[in-house]
């Protein structure tokens, strides 16, 4: 009987304090630092909230955090409030309303963003295992973001489960960056980085330098026990005045003053001919002047001067030092040896890059100088207007999409609509003047560069000076991102696989139709070509359409890339000459090596000095001056008949 009364007043008092351990409580507990608190203090009272296990624990640090907790002054609970004056109390617990209260009895909770901080950090732990995806996906945010210690076994606990695979990896991956940082054993932490080395991403890169940050130090011998990084030797690029300066600072050498200052007090001192009773005359002894300085410093009118061979001799007698600011030297060595591996990793990524972009680069080349290479291959005619063919191109595009607000069906229908304007321009082009200035190339460029200039104002009067855009389909925005080194823009990859499909098509014309075959005669002998029933003029035509045309699309292509101005052909014709010089006159392949050649050392010389295009581009022009010297026909030269016209 006994015991069981002994046992049921156990019951009651454990019911007891289960039921006063309410949120009220905890809260009433800690009222000081949840009513004003601070980053340094508040750390206690968000741990007494978390080891309380209360339910409803989360929602109350959630709206802590957005600033949504009051205080009644008078009586010193917490609440959230609705309504305006007087207020509606809502219970922390149950949700459920208590009563009301003046507002000017309501004290608003407003944590500053450093608590805000501790508080998100606190969160985390309830959200990886949220039932929301946005709220687990959040979480990792904030970790990604700011991670620390604490977030380590939260994370760790997660783990096991597995609502998505996308997360869950995330989720594995914050683990091992945590555990490099933060995880206890050391062991451990060795083991997480050496499997981050193979990772290029920046987050993981910053993980490895936060590792090996470090300080300087100095010493009359290193500091025992110490993880050192490196000992500073003086040369040039430490000075004994730099060392002597360190050893100053640290309390470990007497201050002194340059030799300019120096010279400067001497000069502000002299005293009827005197500088503190050492003749002027001496100075130039330099024992001399440091024994008039000496005299100035003793009557209180200098500072201190320490002679160089005292500074080397107290530079020569301590230590300089690098030291890690991480302690365990194992932890220290991985990651030096993971940030060594990573950036060789990262080289080897950005050389990808850099291949990537200057072949797309060059498909951009090939695309504008594909026309001029037929029409200037084949006829010999220096188009100078064949840039404003791509702006014409481009500015077809721009008016398809104004009647067609579909971006993909309006691609499709501009595409061959550019090419039908741009064809025709070009034969009419070809009829009116070209086929007047045949074999005079002098006449031929100045027409051309008129009719450019002519061209450019055309579309000034109709579209403005104001920039066009040429909108891409919705399928064509970002990127393809292999990681966070290398990537490339789905436009970019558009206008390389159009280079392709054009350099096929070229081919397939040339190689395989009687156009293709006429077109051959005509560039390797005119006049026997002439006597087979070959029209040249007829062909000339053609050719110089077909040129046209093809500028037309490549315009479609650029302008997707860049803006639309009635300028925008200029930016290319220079390009486009020296792309179908460098590859060699009248020859597909030549082209494609040119824009190549030129792709690859424009993208060069631009990684070699990212902050001048214009230089980039002068050194560019300066070396296919020098390789045509060397290779006036090109990379690619023609043979047989066509090579000796």
């Amino acid at each position: 009987m006994l015991r069981a009364v002994v046992m049921a007043v156990s019951i009651f008092f454990l019911a007891a304090a289960a039921a006063a351990q309410d949120l009220q409580s905890v809260l009433q507990t800690y009222s000081d630092d949840i009513a004003k608190p601070s980053r340094r203090t508040v750390g206690e009272a968000i741990t007494a909230l978390i080891d309380s296990d209360l339910p409803e624990v989360p929602a109350f640090l959630q709206a802590w955090q957005e600033k949504n907790v009051w205080q009644n002054v008078d009586t010193g609970l917490f609440y959230y409030v609705e309504g305006s004056d007087p207020v509606t109390l809502i219970d922390l617990s149950t949700g459920v309303a208590v009563g009301t209260a003046p507002k000017a009895v309501m004290s608003q909770i407003k944590p500053n963003a450093g608590v805000r901080g501790v508080i998100g950090s606190a969160l985390v732990q309830y959200q990886l295992l949220d039932p929301d995806y946005d709220r687990r996906a959040a979480a990792l945010d904030a970790i990604s973001r700011d991670g620390s210690a604490e977030q380590l076994a939260p994370l760790a606990a997660s783990i096991a489960d597995k609502p998505d695979a996308g997360l869950q990896a995330r989720k594995e991956r914050l683990l091992m960056m945590l555990t490099a940082r933060f995880a206890p054993s050391s062991e451990d932490r060795v083991a997480a980085i050496e499997a981050l080395s193979s990772d290029v991403s920046v987050d993981v890169r910053a993980v490895m330098n936060q590792t090996l940050t470090s300080t300087t130090g100095v010493a009359a011998t290193l500091p025992e026990g110490a993880n050192i990084a490196a000992i500073r030797e003086v040369g040039p690029d430490f000075d004994v005045n730099t060392a002597y300066a360190e050893l100053a600072s640290a309390g470990l050498a007497q201050p002194t003053v340059t030799e300019e200052d120096l010279k400067s007090a001497l000069v502000a001192n002299i005293v009827d001919g005197k500088i503190a009773g050492v003749p002027v005359a001496a100075m130039s002894d330099p024992d001399e002047r440091i024994r008039a300085y000496q005299g100035l410093v003793d009557a209180g009118l200098a500072a201190p001067f320490v002679p160089m061979a005292d500074r080397e001799s107290a530079v020569a007698a301590h230590v300089f030092y690098t030291q890690y600011d991480e302690a365990d030297q194992a932890v220290t060595d991985a990651a030096a040896a993971a940030i060594k591996q990573i950036e060789l990793k990262v080289g080897a990524m950005q050389t990808a890059d850099l291949a990537l972009d200057a072949i797309s680069l060059a498909s951009i080349y090939f695309l504008a100088a594909i026309g001029l290479a037929v029409t200037f291959g084949v006829m010999g005619v220096i188009n100078m207007a064949h840039g404003e063919f791509i702006m014409m191109g481009a500015y077809t595009g721009y008016v398809i999409q104004q009647v067609i607000p579909d971006y993909t069906v309006s691609i499709i229908v501009a595409l061959p609509v550019a090419f039908i304007v741009t064809f025709a321009a070009g034969v009419a082009m070809e009829r009116l003047v070209i086929r007047h200035l045949y074999k005079r190339p002098l006449e031929t460029l100045l027409a051309t560069f008129g009719i450019s200039i002519a061209l450019q104002q055309i579309a000034k009067n109709i579209f403005g000076t104001q920039a066009r855009p040429l909108t891409s389909p919705s399928w064509l925005d970002g990127a393809l991102v292999f990681n966070d080194v290398v990537a490339i823009s789905y436009i970019r990859i558009a206008i390389f696989v159009l280079a392709v499909m054009f350099l096929c098509l070229i081919l397939f014309i040339l190689k395989k139709t009687r156009l293709g075959l006429e077109v051959r005669a005509v560039t390797q002998n005119p006049g026997m070509a002439a006597s087979m029933g070959i029209n040249p003029d007829r062909i000339n035509m053609l050719t110089f359409g077909l040129g046209s045309g093809i500028a037309g699309i490549a315009g479609i292509a650029i302008g997707l890339y860049a803006k639309v101005t009635s300028e925008m052909g200029a930016d290319y014709i220079v390009q486009s000459f020296m792309t179908v010089v460098v590859g060699g006159v009248g020859n597909v392949w030549g082209t494609l090596a040119g824009a190549s050649l030129i792709g690859f050392l424009q993208k060069g010389i631009e990684f070699f000095n990212p902050s001048n295009t214009l230089a980039a581009q002068t050194y560019m022009i300066l070396f296919i001056i020098i390789f045509i010297q060397f290779r006036p026909k090109g990379i690619v030269a023609l043979k047989g008949r066509a090579a000796g016209n």
